[in-house]
């Protein structure tokens, strides 16, 4: 009864802290940043390949954003997420075999 009781409030407690987490409407979007323009793809591109580097500086740097809330939504997520993706190595380069092994031959039935 115990143990139950113990894991039903770390469930309870694990829920509240993820909600927490979970993002609001951006109110920004689509709308003009102050030097008059909206950040679509490529902005989104360039600042995710960026991202690591200006994370490390807004540490220092209290005024300094990591994320350009004045977007048109979708396209400048999806450079967003794409630029970090390029600057990480994008994750395809381990799913190829190494060129000095050989390849594993087709077993053939008989």
């Amino acid at each position: 009864m115990k143990s139950s009781l113990t894991v039903l409030v770390l469930v309870l407690l694990l829920m509240i802290i993820l909600a927490g987490c979970a993002p609001g409407p951006n109110r920004s979007s689509g709308t003009a940043s102050e030097h008059g323009g909206v950040a679509g793809f490529s902005l989104g591109l360039w600042q995710g390949f960026i991202a690591p580097v200006v994370f490390v500086v807004s540490l220092f740097k209290s005024n300094l954003g990591i994320y350009e809330v004045h977007n048109n939504g979708s396209w400048y997520n999806f450079g967003y997420l794409f630029g970090l993706a390029c600057f990480f190595g994008g994750g395809g380069s381990k799913a190829a075999c190494p060129r000095n092994e050989p390849r594993p031959r087709m077993k053939h039935a008989s």
